[in-house]
């Protein structure tokens, strides 16, 4: 099984369907399809912050839904979207406020069907992906080498937010433990869900959210090639917004 596994999306819809280029995709009745039957994986943060997430939305919902020629793993926004056309009390910010002006701007025709085509999309998708036969996990938050195979209220904290103190910084962000630097198992364990300016492998895991909602850029990584495929971010590059761990 070959994939190419996409990173934080974020609304960057432009940038997306370059990144599907230049990985060899044709375009076949307005889907990326490619000629060798190569599979893609999204791996969550599909909306928010960005220009256009409700054509990303689309665009996954047909591929994974419609004609089953992509996978997909949830991130903390989609859930946080989720949970928005759910009717919860949601607060519009960090980037929710962008999809939701972007959902309200349609008729109520489109606004039904965007809002069933993800909740359809959210709901139909498991936590994190065991792929066997690419020798893969694919998780959005990435994924402690003990949880693996789990499902639960822990396992979905794990998978949505990373392995969280509980404690934040002082700018409000959450104060994360660097799990990848413990990993020891033979799969891949491919993630996203914090910027980094370039792919971060550590043992065997690799951090593929390149920040192109913050002018960077949108990667995928492919398998079994082990090889990351990026484009350039056409939105404003946002300096604070990337992660050193080092």
């Amino acid at each position: 099984m070959k994939l190419d596994i996409i990173g934080d999306i974020h609304g960057c819809f432009e940038e997306l369907l370059q990144l599907f280029s230049e990985l060899g995709y044709k375009m076949e009745d307005g889907l990326p399809v490619h000629p060798k039957g190569r599979l893609p994986v999204f791996i969550g943060d599909l909306t928010d912050r960005g220009p256009d997430s409700v054509s990303v939305v689309k665009l996954v919902y047909q591929m994974v839904q419609v004609h089953h020629s992509a996978k997909y793993v949830p991130g903390n926004h989609c859930n946080k979207l989720y949970r928005y056309f759910l009717g919860n009390n949601v607060k519009q910010q960090h980037g929710l406020e962008t999809t939701v002006a972007e959902y309200k701007a349609l008729d109520s025709k489109q606004q039904k069907m965007l809002r069933h085509h993800f909740m359809d999309l959210y709901e139909g998708a498991p936590l994190y992906l065991q792929i066997p036969e690419a020798n893969a996990v694919i998780a959005h938050a990435g994924i402690r080498q003990d949880l693996i195979g789990k499902t639960g209220k822990k396992v979905k904290t794990f998978v949505l937010y990373g392995d969280i103190t509980g404690e934040t910084h002082e700018d409000g962000r959450p104060v994360r433990r660097d799990w990848a630097q413990h990993y020891q198992g033979e799969d891949w364990i491919v993630y996203g869900h914090t910027p980094v300016r370039e792919p971060r492998i550590v043992n065997k895991t690799i951090n593929i959210d390149t920040g192109c909602v913050f002018g960077n850029k949108l990667t995928a990584f492919r398998l079994p090639e082990e090889k990351t495929v990026s484009v350039p971010s056409r939105q404003p590059f946002v300096e604070e917004k990337f992660r050193s761990f080092d």
